[in-house]
């Protein structure tokens, strides 16, 4: 199966040096207030099942937060660089996993097919909207592949993130968009979104509408973005 350009970029620029330097950093977790604040929100969306359960990790990279999970059965890790896998198979703070089995795969996350309702809960952190577009499509696959109440749960960029370039054009886009009508104003809007690289509550809300109820949608600032930070259940169909 081809990869979409989205995948290709990634392999590319993930290589075998990268991934060494992204796994040292993780050796810095306990010094990163954002990162310890991730893993607490994954331990308590985990913990919210009350039971063992099956978790997809999109767009897993070095593994950095296979340890924070709880009462996990299975874990599947999907990232599209090999070199990121490679490092993946010996994670930060790998004494303390306790998924029952680990298993990593190289693939696209926009095309590679899981089966439906195979996962009780899909999470990614630092990829959708972000270096991959939140879109319809994306959201309907992930959908297909939950279980009946089953959640997902992500963080986007923000578009209103200090990380962002405030250039003139966005800038006057954002005192506009309010107020531009139909067609233009959805133009407009899409073009601030950067075509799903970046998301707010309200595309959010907007791209989940279809097959799931919103459990939380909240802002958090980390080191480099302003996120939203999403959980998301899915409705029995």
């Amino acid at each position: 199966m081809t990869a979409t350009p989205w995948a290709s970029r990634a392999a590319s620029l993930y290589d075998e040096s990268y991934a060494r330097r992204y796994r040292a950093h993780d050796e810095e977790f306990e010094s990163s207030e954002p990162c310890r604040s991730f893993a607490e929100w994954l331990a308590r969306v985990c913990g919210a099942f009350g039971r063992p359960i099956d978790v997809l990790d999109l767009g897993c990279g070095t593994g950095r937060y296979f340890w924070a999970l709880a009462g996990v059965r299975s874990l599947t890790g999907l990232d599209a660089s090999p070199s990121m896998l490679a490092e993946a198979a010996h994670p930060y703070h790998a004494d303390r996993i306790t998924a029952g089995s680990i298993t990593l795969v190289a693939g696209d996350l926009m095309t590679h097919p899981f089966a439906a309702s195979q996962f009780d809960l899909v999470y990614s952190i630092g990829v959708l909207a972000e270096h991959v577009p939140l879109d319809a499509p994306l959201v309907a696959r992930i959908a297909r592949w939950l279980k009946p109440g089953g959640r997902f749960a992500f963080s986007t960029v923000h578009p209103a993130s200090p990380s962002i370039p405030r250039t003139l054009g966005r800038r006057i886009g954002e005192r506009v968009a309010p107020f531009a009508p139909g067609a233009a104003g959805r133009l407009l809007r899409r073009r601030l979104l950067a075509g799903g690289m970046y998301a707010d509550e309200t595309h959010v809300r907007e791209l989940l509408a279809a097959a799931f109820d919103i459990e939380s949608l909240t802002r958090f600032e980390s080191e480099a973005h302003l996120h939203c930070l999403c959980v998301a259940r899915r409705r029995a169909a």
